[in-house]
């Protein structure tokens, strides 16, 4: 559809409804896209270069810090509702003209990410014992995971800022300074690492020292731009009761959807630990392979949310007839700037930019989502006779691996489907459906990984033979699990109760 077609009739004082062309939504969905995977990646950075640093103090050393940060991510991880609510709110409210509004939605988010990374850090401190000897550690690792723990908790409110203010930065369709500051940040701890575990000798503490700082300085680089530009606009900065309450009750129907995926990711875990140790091994193997393939594909579902939501604010605008003049095919023409979009800024979307229809959105993110698990299912096929040796050169692991990692191929399409139903729906604040799908995607699988690990609880076909149990425990995953959540969130999806 070119950028000069009109939904509608235009007559006097008619608002226009104009498409964008298909390049221009192309690209618009990539600018968002590319600094969004950047960031992510980024991110483990600081789990490599903290395994890097710490593995050469010694073994013990090395399994303490495998230990806590598996905790800490963990912890982190349960709290990514504070970006993906942050987003939604935003760019709702940015797409809807109401930019100082989406300032103010985002500083609360920011400010309940504090909160609970304050409460977060002294619980995580002080739990950090009993969670250290309920995962089985002891002597030297119990001690190096404790030490950890204890020496990065003060990190924790300067993370979930972190994940705050990235989310308001892509509901402002920034993800470029997300990305500088993830990049600056994953240097940073390099240095800081280095200068405390070796120059200061303080070993594993140094390591959780340096990341909690270096976390802390991301989250101060973040804010300090969105503070700024609140000050600019009059917006207060300082906290509200009633904005916490606003951020934590949409935050929270996101959480269970996330618990909901975990409880997921545990079991299948489980299921696997019961076919033995081979087994568990290769569906390390598997795992790595999928979460780096998920990578591309939440950076595409990012681009979704923010678009999806200025999208559904922009028609909410129109809604209550605010006029918007057609645009130009340029994405970027008629804009006000809060600061200069070539450094790295957003641009405020104004009633000059054409509406950019929740349909277009839809279809564009979808098709670049299913198209990018088709490669990415297609390089992991060819690729799987040699992908399970940059792990490991036990043949009978690299055997087990090989068929799951073609099941895992098989489903990257699918795959790439369901991460751009949930950015699409996580943009339109649809988190309560979310959180009920989440739910309801466990009852199918959960009993399958049930019978699957008790059909097969020991690989003990010798190193000849791949164990037949991860194979289908990678079938009730990639197809039964993940085709459950296309099911509920694709035919969502197709129903209009989304885009209220």
């Amino acid at each position: 559809m070119s950028a000069a077609t009109a939904v509608g009739t235009v007559g006097h004082n008619d608002t226009v409804h104009a498409a964008p062309t298909v390049p221009s939504l192309n690209r618009r969905i990539l600018s968002l896209a590319v600094p969004a995977l950047g960031a992510l990646v980024a991110e483990p950075v600081f789990v490599l270069i903290d395994s890097a640093m710490v593995g050469h103090l010694g073994t013990a050393s090395l399994a303490g810090l495998s230990l806590a940060s598996t905790v800490l991510t963990t912890t982190v991880g349960l709290f990514v509702f504070l970006a993906y609510a942050t987003t939604a709110t935003t760019a709702r409210l940015l797409g809807a003209g109401r930019q100082a509004d989406g300032l103010r939605a985002g500083l609360d988010g920011i400010w309940l990410g504090l909160v609970l990374g304050a409460a977060g850090a002294v619980a995580l401190a002080a739990t950090a014992p009993w969670l250290v000897e309920a995962m089985g550690a002891q002597a030297q690792v119990a001690q190096a995971a404790r030490s950890y723990l204890w020496a990065s908790a003060p990190g924790l409110p300067g993370m979930l800022v972190v994940l705050a203010a990235t989310g308001t930065l892509r509901g402002l369709l920034d993800t470029r300074t997300p990305f500088v500051v993830a990049t600056a940040g994953a240097l940073l701890n390099v240095v800081l690492n280095a200068a405390l575990v070796y120059g200061l000798g303080l070993g594993i503490v140094g390591s959780g020292a340096g990341t909690a700082l270096a976390q802390t300085l991301m989250a101060l680089a973040l804010v300090r731009p969105l503070v700024r530009a609140a000050r600019a606009r009059g917006v207060p900065v300082a906290p509200r009761r009633a904005g916490l309450r606003a951020s934590l009750g949409n935050g929270l129907p996101l959480l269970v959807r996330t618990l909901s995926l975990r409880t997921a990711i545990l079991v299948t875990v489980w299921a696997a630990t019961a076919q033995g140790p081979t087994a568990l091994a290769a569906h390390q193997v598997v795992t790595a392979v999928w979460n780096l393939a998920a990578f591309a594909l939440d950076a595409l579902a990012i681009a979704a949310q923010a678009l999806v939501g200025t999208s559904l604010g922009q028609a909410e605008a129109s809604r209550a007839s605010q006029p918007a003049p057609a645009r130009g095919p340029s994405p970027g023409a008629g804009t006000e700037a809060l600061a200069d979009p070539q450094h790295g800024r957003w641009a405020e979307t104004s009633r000059e930019e054409a509406i950019w229809q929740v349909d277009d959105v839809l279809r564009r993110t979808l098709a670049w989502g299913v198209v990018t698990g088709t490669g990415i299912g297609m390089v992991v096929a060819v690729s799987s006779p040699w992908l399970p040796r940059l792990f490991t050169s036990e043949s009978a692991v690299v055997l087990t691996a090989v068929p799951s990692l073609l099941v895992a191929a098989s489903a990257m399409p699918l795959a790439g489907a369901v991460y751009l139903f949930d950015g699409v729906l996580m943009g339109a604040g649809d988190g309560r459906y979310l959180a009920r799908a989440g739910l309801m995607t466990l009852v199918p699988y959960v009993p399958l990984a049930i019978v699957v690990s008790r059909t097969w609880p020991a690989d003990d076909l010798g190193s000849s033979v791949p164990a037949p149990g991860l194979l289908w425990l990678w079938v009730a995953f990639a197809w039964v699990f993940m085709g459950a959540r296309a099911v509920t969130t694709g035919l969502r999806t197709r129903g209009s109760a989304w885009r209220r």
